[in-house]
């Protein structure tokens, strides 16, 4: 397995102000598959995400990300745990703005002493469809072509899991359509991890296992 969680909780807030998001998820996910988290918005599937990611910590229970007991770290060691092993497309994009396509997929590559930044970064955009936009900044890419520069940033590093947050939330349904081959096709060619978030049940479909979600709990868990 490649992420194993146990009675994972997330409370957010202090005393009577506090929330409880996630409720004891018990949850293992096997290397090399894609799985979808489904369920509608407050359902806890972002939080899970964020946890099983080490973007946020667990208020209780015990998670183990390709490895590594995730329970163990603080911040900057999650920070480093995560470089090479995870890579995440989100909804947003977040490309820095004064950076061009190339060196949004190379720096963070490079700040993370991996050798040729430049080169991998470059061949990562060709594979997804962007060799004639190297060098072009985010504000001259239209959405879809933003969202392939997320998914070569994510994929770069060839890491083990890929997470992406409702990837095609910004996009027109033709456009988030092809991003979507796009990103099983890449997951596909590397070999990694694909856990996807998403309300959409036509999306969830496209994955080998649904895990649904329903406030803060695990509802349904299924094989497609």
């Amino acid at each position: 397995m490649v992420i194993s969680a146990r009675d994972v909780t997330l409370t957010l807030g202090a005393a009577t102000a506090a929330t409880t998001i996630l409720k004891g998820i018990d949850l293992d996910i096997a290397r090399g598959t894609s799985v979808a988290l489904l369920g509608p918005s407050g359902s806890g599937k972002s939080s899970l995400m964020a946890i099983l990611s080490g973007l946020e910590q667990a208020s209780g229970g015990r998670v183990e990300v390709a490895g590594l007991d995730f329970g163990l770290l603080d911040e900057d060691a999650l920070s480093r745990a995560r470089r090479g092993r995870i890579g995440i497309v989100l909804q947003a994009f977040h490309l820095l703005p004064t950076m061009t396509a190339l060196e949004n997929v190379a720096v963070p590559m490079e700040l993370a002493g991996m050798p040729d930044a430049f080169a991998r970064a470059e061949a990562e955009l060709g594979a997804v469809g962007l060799s004639h936009r190297i060098g072009h900044y985010p504000t001259q890419l239209s959405g879809g072509e933003q969202q392939r520069v997320a998914i070569a940033r994510a994929l770069g590093p060839r890491p083990d899991i890929v997470f992406a947050d409702e990837p095609t939330g910004n996009l027109d349904a033709t456009t988030g359509t092809a991003i979507m081959d796009l990103l099983f096709d890449r997951r596909a060619a590397t070999g990694a991890t694909l856990i996807v978030i998403t309300h959409d049940p036509a999306l969830a479909a496209r994955c080998d296992r649904i895990v649904e979600l329903g406030d803060g709990r695990i509802v349904a868990d299924r094989l497609r």
